[in-house]
């Protein structure tokens, strides 16, 4: 399963004209940065900087010949990227785990103390995504929080800020651009309270 970041970064990359122009022109085969600075109509520079946008996000990569550069299509990245997005629109919205809140409490109880905090993360992934989803309560939709906040938040319950944050944005609770983060749709969430 692709992250969420990844597939929004590669949308962002081919939301430009050119850039989806240059990987229709490299899909019949490698060129050099004057070759699709030509038959895109472009300056080097540019061509040089969406280039740097398309090889960012995994569509693209480059290879050096000697003195020249030149961009090859990633085939094998751009299928799987696809594939990702197409994974998002089906089983994936709604392969919500199905949990009684009677067990629900029960993982609650047994795994966080009386004051809220998280005594261990549960190694047992559906235990653990019942406590993700527990804690993710505390963020607000349509928000977004730095990196530092989000640490601050999880800081309150746990001390390893780090594995909880990354685990909130493997499992699609929240997702992570520039170090921002903004929750995603509970639709996304693999439980919610």
């Amino acid at each position: 399963m692709i992250q969420l970041s990844r597939l929004v970064s590669f949308l962002k990359a081919l939301s430009d004209p050119n850039r989806i122009r240059m990987v229709a022109l490299l899909k019949d085969g490698p060129l050099h940065g004057q070759a699709l600075a030509s038959k895109l109509h472009l300056k080097p520079p540019t061509v040089t900087h969406h280039a740097k946008k398309l090889k960012d996000a995994g569509i693209i990569v480059e290879r050096r010949n000697k003195n020249t550069i030149y961009f090859h299509l990633n085939e094998k990245s751009l299928a799987l990227l696809a594939h990702g997005i197409l994974e998002l629109g089906g089983d994936q919205m709604s392969n919500q785990i199905q949990v009684k809140d009677e067990e629900k409490l029960a993982i609650i109880k047994n795994f966080t103390t009386v004051d809220g905090k998280l005594k261990q993360i549960p190694a047992q992934q559906k235990k653990k995504i019942i406590i993700l989803a527990y804690y993710i309560r505390g963020l607000e939709h349509g928000k977004k929080y730095q990196e530092k906040e989000i640490n601050e938040y999880i800081q309150q319950f746990h001390e390893d800020f780090a594995t909880i944050r990354r685990e909130w944005v493997m499992h699609h609770f929240i997702y992570r651009q520039n170090n921002m983060y903004e929750l995603n749709p509970k639709e996304m969430w693999p439980l919610v309270f």
